[in-house]
């Protein structure tokens, strides 16, 4: 490598994760922070294994407009989403939500959510009493902890599932009917085996304080939960939604980055998969294949991988063994979307809020439902409202349920269709029906998810130029995703500045030269 040339970073895996790295290595947000101007800017090649780019990220035409099949929003109160969107300029195409609450299926009748929840935490008793969704027995049990003395937790303990405790200060239905439905949800796992520290600090360390763990997660008492704030250009003068979508889509955001590191001068190899990486003196070396036999060797100064728990450990079994063995043994949870278009006349009673959730503890015909939510997508996304119909998105799976995993898609349809019919009565069938599929999608963060993370923090920060980023780590979320893609780059470029003193900054110039496929 002479004195003028730029060095090369490679960022396996062209999801949002890895997008953001790719983002940050460029230097296109114009660089935030002191410093940011003299930052190294290397030339950046983006390597994915599917044809396409953005990972969970993807939407399809359906009924006569663009829908999301993973995630149809992010979380307002975290920036690293709306930061990224407002660097991209599309700050004003966000859109929130066009409806608020959420119902439950409790007792076989959907209750709307009581106010006050925090991530399922009853924080207002009479709003609970009256929602319906704890039996007498079960709102009683969990108002002892307001007039019962408790207890610090011990310090000493660094982490504790979630359902452990939340049963032990508030009674086992709150976690079964409120706790597990949402924060289960959100990582399609169960709260029985979710690491507090991992999914939600709060409660750990209110349960680490005396007295009512209510009251110590009580929003109104403290600053727990810190309310949304509204990002540049999108209308300072009211408040952000919890959720923000954009016009075209949550999903249209990769096309904007990809358009945006296309300018920037980064390139990108699609169908194209990562078999070995082999460190050498000055950086990496990455073996790709398919390739022709004079480009399946690719050097690189730096590397980021943002592929999923098992692709990365058997990439880094060499080199670095411990992370790769906990990698490994991370649990995947799959899941599948049922998204349906049904007449609007065939709703039989007004639909309430944006959908609902379904506890694992319910049953019909004496079996757990298969559908574990259900979104009514043109009620929260008034982009997507047409006359005529009404769009619906069904969730099935969880850790522990693969039941949908044995039907194909005309059974999996048919089967949550019908359970669709037993909560809501509905007149016809439906119009329009897609099933999509996401298997190994969420890694479980299970009790000791962090510390084990901390390990691999310490056995990478051996191996300068490598870093890792993505869903696995420290959020399932696209803010968090985002957050450490961003944090991958970061670091791969102060090793870079370290290894390569002397390289040139950033350069807009230089980019411009860089080949596009």
């Amino acid at each position: 490598m002479t004195p003028a040339t730029r060095p090369l970073v490679a960022v396996v895996g062209g999801g949002i994760a890895g997008l953001a790295a790719a983002w940050e290595l460029v230097g296109a947000s114009g660089g935030a922070g002191e410093g940011a101007g003299d930052r190294l800017t290397p030339d950046v090649v983006v390597i994915e294994a599917e044809g396409r780019l953005g990972g969970k990220l993807q939407s399809m035409p359906f009924a006569g407009r663009t829908v999301d099949l993973g995630a149809d929003a992010f979380l307002a109160r975290r920036p690293e989403a709306t930061r990224l969107v407002d660097e991209l300029g599309a700050s004003d195409d966000l859109v929130g939500v066009g409806t608020s609450g959420t119902s439950l299926l409790a007792g076989g009748a959907l209750r709307p959510l009581p106010d006050g929840l925090v991530l399922g935490i009853p924080t207002r008793w009479w709003a609970l009493a009256r929602s319906g969704v704890l039996s007498r027995r079960e709102w009683l049990r969990m108002g002892y902890d307001l007039v019962a003395p408790r207890a610090a937790g011990p310090r000493t303990t660094t982490d504790r599932a979630v359902g452990d405790l939340v049963a032990g200060r508030l009674g086992r239905g709150v976690v079964d009917r409120l706790v597990d439905p949402l924060v289960g949800g959100i990582h399609a796992g169960g709260v029985d085996t979710l690491s507090a520290a991992a999914t939600f600090p709060a409660l750990l360390e209110a349960w680490h304080q005396p007295g009512s763990l209510v009251r110590r997660l009580d929003p109104r008492r403290t600053a727990a939960v810190s309310p949304p704030s509204p990002p540049a250009g999108a209308g300072s003068d009211r408040p952000a939604p919890v959720f923000w979508s954009l016009a075209g889509g949550t999903a249209s955001l990769v096309g904007r980055l990809e358009q945006g590191l296309r300018a920037a001068g980064a390139t990108f190899r699609l169908g194209t998969r990562v078999r070995a990486l082999s460190r050498t003196a000055s950086g990496w070396t990455i073996e790709l294949d398919p390739a022709e036999d004079d480009e399946r060797y690719l050097p690189a100064d730096g590397v980021v991988l943002a592929t999923p728990a098992r692709t990365t450990a058997a990439l880094l079994g060499r080199h670095a063994p411990r992370s790769a063995r906990i990698l490994a043994a991370v649990e995947h949870a799959s899941v599948a979307v049922v998204t349906v278009s049904l007449p609007s006349s065939a709703w039989l009673a007004p639909r309430t809020g944006t959908g609902f959730l379904v506890p694992r503890r319910e049953a019909i015909r004496g079996r757990p439902y298969l559908v574990t939510g259900c979104t009514y997508l043109s009620d929260k996304w008034p982009l997507l409202a047409r006359d005529g119909d009404v769009l619906v998105r069904l969730s099935v799976g969880r850790l522990g349920d693969r039941r949908h995993e044995e039907l194909d898609d005309d059974e999996l349809t048919t089967a949550v269709l019908a359970e669709l019919g037993t909560i809501v009565p509905l007149s016809s069938g439906a119009i329009a029906t897609s099933v999509t599929r996401w298997a190994g999608a969420f890694p479980q963060y299970a009790v000791g998810h962090l510390e084990r993370m901390a390990t691999i923090d310490g056995e990478i920060a051996d191996l300068p130029g490598l870093a890792l980023a993505g869903a696995t780590y420290r959020g399932v979320g696209i803010p968090a995703c985002i957050g450490t893609g961003r944090e991958a780059a970061a670091a791969v470029r102060r090793d870079l500045a370290r290894s390569h003193p002397g390289l040139p900054r950033s350069d807009r110039s230089r980019q411009s030269e860089v080949g596009r496929p």
